[in-house]
């Protein structure tokens, strides 16, 4: 009973250790899946799509953001939400100073995108016909690009 223990614990060791293939990424974002017989191939066959093409895409301009009328704000992590309620740097509370600071109500503070973790985050908003980018660094919330 041992010597067929011991065959099949080396035969599935063996079999972990045969198969070194390695996913890498390329300098434009792409995943590439490196083979054991050195060959390799591409997993994703475009470029992800960095935060200003998808606001492109979707129809926002540069120069203002002339949002469509079926536009929706993107989800959050509600996880994240709920820890950051602790500080008052919800989505929410964002909103508020966005609006405080461009002089509009929060319902015409409109979330464009976002990329967030409990330490940090970035948000860009449309406020007052304005497209503008806020930074969260634990529960401060400052516009980008200005120190204080």
């Amino acid at each position: 009973m041992k010597l067929y223990a011991v065959l099949l614990l080396s035969i599935l060791s063996y079999a972990g250790f045969a198969q070194n293939n390695y996913i890498v990424k390329t300098e434009d974002g792409r995943r590439v899946l490196l083979k054991a017989d050195y060959t390799w191939e591409y997993i994703d066959l475009e470029a992800p799509k960095q935060a200003e093409e998808v606001l492109v895409e979707a129809g926002l301009e540069e120069a203002g953001c002339n949002v469509p009328a079926d536009f929706e704000e993107p989800k959050l992590n509600g996880k994240v939400q709920n820890q950051l309620k602790k500080g008052r740097a919800t989505i929410d509370d964002v909103k508020k100073k966005v609006a405080k600071d461009y002089n509009c109500t929060v319902d015409e503070v409109i979330l464009l995108w976002a990329s967030e973790r409990k330490s940090n985050g970035k948000y860009t908003f449309c406020a007052n016909g304005t497209k503008v980018t806020y930074k969260r660094n634990g529960f401060v919330i400052i516009e980008n690009g200005k120190l204080f």
